[in-house]
């Protein structure tokens, strides 16, 4: 029997999956995450929404994303991971639709934007981006967007001929999308498909985050399962592709997967994980209850000797109180336990 946690951020009730959508918005972080309001198992998905001041109390928010189109509306789909960027004053988020319309599970990216930041409206041209040829409809997913310049970006998991990839697109208006290259991709021994992909800039170094599914054992740090993986690198801009240079498990453990990140306002590179892993919902170890799932504490990330680095959050440490101190205390008839 599993109690309700205080500390690490579940769902209200039923089942919670993927953080999505991390930012920072008129004055908020905005934190939206898979979510199933109707039991504590993976099923219809929907994107529950919380804000917060200081990423440690948040507050529960309605509904941001419900399946509702012919692109999204499936009992066995939904509206799958995405993220989060700000466009025109609006709050736009850019996400899965998974559908089953008689050819198989389909996956394709869809925009929803918002005045408010809570109230969303879905983009009637949706979908802005389709899943291409050589790439299965069912392994092309969990959009991250960033801005550089005058240019939106996307990279986007995939699989292709067994191999995962991160495929990046451009815009210049957030609704028409083309393809600019395969931005990193497996060899094989990192998993034949690459979900919540994330890239960004930190301490010089360009960095690749992707969640694995189905990884070989490569007798160090992975296992043969689904799992995390950071790539340290540099970005060729004339090629627009990843050049690896090294790479490392995120979290060792399997509860941390589907991570994502945002740039705090002061400019840290803050990143959250689902505190759970597919490996560890397999086999029907979910126990029955009202909610199952919740989420890290956010971490601060960093670069050093060539090694990502992370820190639990400082606005931690203001949850530190009512200080208890001794000093000059001396000890008598100490037993020796030898």
């Amino acid at each position: 029997i599993f109690k309700y946690p205080r500390f690490y951020q579940p769902a209200e009730t039923g089942w919670i999956n993927d953080p999505n959508g991390l930012i920072y918005f008129k004055g908020k972080y905005h934190f939206f995450y898979q979510y199933n309001p109707y039991s504590g198992f993976w099923d219809y998905m929907h994107w529950g929404h919380a804000v917060s001041e200081d990423m440690i109390h948040w507050e529960y928010l309605p509904l941001a994303l419900a399946p509702s189109e012919v692109y999204d509306d499936h009992l066995k789909g939904g509206c799958f991971s995405g993220s989060a960027i700000e466009h025109d004053g609006k709050l736009f988020l850019i996400y899965t639709g998974t559908c089953n319309n008689g050819k198989g599970f389909e996956q394709s990216q869809c925009i929803a934007y918002s005045e408010d930041g809570i109230h969303f409206e879905k983009y009637e041209g949706n979908p802005v981006i389709t899943a291409p040829e050589g790439v299965p409809t069912d392994l092309f997913r969990d959009p991250k967007v960033w801005k550089h310049d005058d240019t939106y970006y996307v990279v986007c998991g995939a699989s292709q001929n067994g191999f995962a990839q991160a495929r990046l697109y451009k815009s210049t208006d957030m609704f028409h999308w083309e393809f600019v290259n395969v931005l990193a991709e497996s060899r094989g021994e990192w998993g034949y498909m690459w979900e919540c992909p994330d890239f960004f800039t930190l301490d010089g170094k360009d960095v690749v985050l992707v969640s694995p599914q189905h990884m070989l054992p490569k007798g160090f740090e992975y296992h043969n399962g689904d799992g995390t993986l950071c790539l340290i690198g540099k970005f060729d801009e004339e090629t627009k592709t990843f050049i690896p240079e090294k790479d490392q498990a995120v979290d060792y453990g399997i509860d941390y997967y589907a991570m994502q990140t945002v740039e705090a306002p002061d400019g840290r590179r803050i990143m959250i994980g689902w505190m759970q892993n597919w490996d560890t919902c397999a086999n029907n170890r979910i126990p029955k209850g009202k909610w199952f799932g919740q989420m890290s504490l956010p971490r601060e990330l960093s670069i050093k000797d060539g090694r990502l680095i992370q820190k639990p959050v400082r606005e931690i440490e203001n949850l530190r109180t009512n200080k208890t101190e001794y000093k000059n205390v001396a000890f008598e008839d100490v037993i020796r336990l030898d």
